[in-house]
């Protein structure tokens, strides 16, 4: 409920802070009183369109709070919290509006976008009145509201199940149809590559090995050529040219000669030497012969490896991925060809399995159907029940139910709901909002909410002059519904009718002071006697007798 409407520099209105009470609450004043003032007030901390125009003239900005005493559980705490406000007891709706015209939306202090803000009053008041945007109006609301009055909740869940396991099944045969196509338009290239790939049958990370054996056998041939010719030059093949070995035994064959005749040993020492070395170089050849004979050179092994592994490289820049990704490759394009063996059967089974789902949410659907037409007559009778005592007898209201294309069916069911009026015999019955007058619909929209009371998640229903252009028996049936209505809900009223005055809870009184420079706005709740006079006033006029004071006094009694 609203507790606390606070307005500081709105059009007359300098300062005002109003705490408001569960029930029925009314304003009264003269005409022209600045009643519409307060409306246009609590409009901007609404979410309503920002106006410069409504600041006062001598500020420089205006400011519009309400605060609503709202439960753990309200859908406009969930919402909050949903958008990272920290959601307590109350919710406070504050907007700030500059002279450039620039404004300032706050929920519990924090700043949000306008839009926000409307959302979450939308959630915890509405104002129904010949001006005003009417809630009710909209399909949407009227489909919610004939299931809250009289659809089971039970048939709505099982219609949210069906369609959400339909979408389900519609979107598995959907990606079974896409793989299907895909298989197909793809089936040539996909059996040639797989037969490259099988004939080529690539291994995991074959690529490292086949690169280091063909640098081990590499390095292999390279050993080999360096030994056999360190022997070519020990021992030469050609007998043109003479290597070490024999040299030395020439040198030692000449020295041997002299030696035996030397006196100093000179030569004998050299010889000594030379048979050293001849000793030496006869163990390198023979050293170099065993490594040779050893050697692992593999021309033929080396040219396999490196044509294997050039054939890999080959096959991986064709697909345009790794040579280590091409067994990986190959189990893709055998599992897409798998699919054209398995695709048919796996889309006969989609497509059967949505078609059970379309044929259960169509059922579910169609009971919830069956519910609505029921409750849509039983609210058509109840509001007409509403319709004489509020001068609406000559009004024929209707709750239409159609059914919708199969393409907007959803999870609220497969058809749509709306509610018509006629207002003269014989009319075509249209939009509540399009056909009623102004009057008419102030009166529709109350015989509604008596129906419909306790359907809405909103705890606050403001009227603005919902009594407009009658008086007598028909103001007492609205003062009567409207307080039937606070007694679950609370209600605000603007109203000229003492009958509806009489009715109320909480009155305040709105009046207009005119001073020197400039007139204000001034709102006061009254007590008992204040009431009675202001009572009186609505009932006489200017001049207030004591018949007046005694007919405002037999109403309250009444009332």
């Amino acid at each position: 409920m609203l507790t606390a409407l606070s307005i500081r520099d709105v059009v007359l209105i300098d300062r005002l802070d109003l705490a408001f009470d569960q029930g029925l609450t009314v304003f009264t004043g003269e005409t022209g009183a600045g009643k519409s003032i307060l409306l246009d007030a609590l409009g901007l901390a609404l979410g309503a369109r920002a106006d410069a125009g409504l600041i006062r003239a001598e500020a420089k900005q205006s400011v519009v709070a309400a605060s609503f005493a709202v439960p753990a559980a309200h859908p406009a705490q969930t919402l909050l919290t949903e958008q990272g406000i920290e959601p307590g007891e109350e919710i406070l709706l504050r907007r700030i509006v500059a002279r450039d015209g620039k404004s300032r939306a706050l929920i519990n202090d924090q700043p949000v976008g306008a839009g926000l803000l409307r959302r979450v009053a939308d959630l915890l008041i509405e104002i129904q009145g010949q001006h005003a945007q009417i809630g009710l109006a909209d399909p949407g609301v009227q489909l919610a509201m004939l299931d809250e009055y009289g659809v089971e909740p039970g048939l709505r869940e099982s219609v949210v199940s069906a369609h959400t396991a339909w979408r389900v099944a519609e979107a598995a045969l959907g990606v079974a149809e896409t793989a299907l196509a895909e298989a197909r338009r793809d089936e040539d290239f996909l059996r040639h590559a797989v037969d490259e790939l099988s004939g080529l049958a690539p291994r995991a990370d074959e690529e490292d090995a086949l690169a280091a054996s063909r640098q081990r056998l590499q390095g292999a041939e390279r050993r080999a050529e360096a030994i056999d010719s360190a022997l070519a030059e020990l021992a030469p093949r050609e007998r043109r040219s003479a290597g070490p070995a024999a040299t030395l035994r020439g040198a030692a064959r000449v020295l041997a000669r002299i030696a035996e005749t030397e006196a100093d040993g000179t030569v004998a020492l050299a010889l000594e030497a030379l048979e050293r070395a001849e000793e030496a170089l006869a163990e390198a050849e023979t050293l170099l012969s065993r490594a040779s004979a050893e050697a692992e050179a593999d021309p033929r092994g080396l040219e396999a490896i490196e044509e294997r592994l050039f054939s890999l490289r080959a096959m991986a820049r064709k697909h345009a991925v790794a040579v280590s990704e091409l067994p990986e490759l190959l189990d893709q394009f055998a599992a897409r060809l798998a699919t054209l063996d398995a695709g048919t059967a796996d889309l006969a089974r989609c497509a059967a399995t949505a078609k059970m789902a379309r044929a259960a949410y169509i059922a579910a659907a169609g009971a919830l159907m069956v519910a609505r037409n029921r409750a849509a007559e039983r609210l058509a009778k109840a509001v007409a029940r509403e319709l004489p005592p509020l001068k609406l007898d000559r009004a024929r209201f209707v709750v239409e139910r159609a059914d919708l294309p199969e393409a907007q069916w959803g999870a609220r069911g497969a058809d749509q709901v709306r509610f018509l009026i006629a207002t003269n015999p014989g009319d075509q019955p249209g939009a509540i909002d399009k056909v009623a007058s102004g009057g008419e619909l102030s009166r529709l929209l109350l015989a509604l909410n008596v129906v419909l009371a306790g359907e809405s998640p909103v705890g606050t229903l403001i009227f603005d002059e919902v009594d407009s252009g009658i008086g007598g028996a028909t103001a007492a049936a609205v003062g009567e519904r409207l307080a039937r209505i606070a007694a679950g809900t609370q209600v605000l009223v603007v109203t000229h009718s003492p009958q509806v005055a009489a009715r109320a809870g909480t009155h305040f009184q709105v009046a207009k002071l005119a001073g020197r420079s400039r007139a204000q706005t001034l709102v006061g709740r009254l007590d008992a006697a204040a009431r009675r006079e202001e009572i009186a006033r609505m009932l006489a006029g200017e001049t207030i007798t004591d018949a007046a004071r005694d007919a405002a006094l037999s109403l309250m009694a009444e009332s």
